[in-house]
């Protein structure tokens, strides 16, 4: 939980009194390899915190292939966000990719957290403007790179994500087959 708080404190000044009354809402989980936190069709009902572990996001395309659209390690929050807030069916998968133990925040958690201790409303905040500049940059990035150039923005920006993901999801991440991510290995 340390990590956490180190994390908290990045956005916002986190007394131990405001970190405790945090952590009273938040319930841990373990989750095995490979085990889903959130299927298709399934209401998001939590906002996470990766203590340990790798989890990805991914949906199954016409073609009934996985096609990933996120990876979240240690220290990052992770939510389907459109199903959390609207409460609405997600439409990807969330699952670990390695035994990972996180920490959870109900929705109504979510809420009276937000009210209870209004200085969170800045942490969400901050932590929401950089996922949108993350997905931003990705879109915009992404369709102008190169495959080449996109395995590299991974290797310079998030290194050990390419040493715990299996070939194949990193593959699936840059939208290219794996035998070419592995010709593109070849050269590093």
């Amino acid at each position: 939980m340390e990590a956490l708080k180190q994390h908290i404190n990045k956005y916002i000044d986190c007394s131990e009194e405001d970190f405790e009354l945090i952590s009273s809402y938040l319930k841990p989980q373990d989750l095995k390899k490979k085990e889903h936190f959130l299927s298709e069709g399934q209401i998001c009902k939590q906002y996470s915190f990766i203590l340990e572990g790798l989890v990805r996001f991914y949906y199954i395309d016409e073609k009934a292939n996985e096609v990933i659209t996120q990876f979240a390690i240690e220290n990052w929050w992770f939510t389907n966000y459109e199903s959390f807030l609207t409460e609405s069916p997600s439409r990807v998968y969330i699952q670990a990719i390695e035994p990972s133990q996180v920490v959870s925040l109900s929705k109504s958690g979510y809420e009276e957290l937000l009210v209870k201790l209004p200085k969170l409303e800045r942490l969400f905040r901050k932590m929401t403007e950089n996922m949108l500049i993350a997905t931003q940059k990705k879109y915009e990035y992404y369709l102008k790179m190169e495959s080449k150039e996109k395995y590299e923005q991974i290797l310079r920006h998030i290194p050990q994500l390419i040493q715990r993901v299996p070939q194949y999801m990193v593959a699936s991440y840059l939208e290219i087959s794996p035998e070419y991510l592995s010709q593109i290995r070849k050269k590093y």
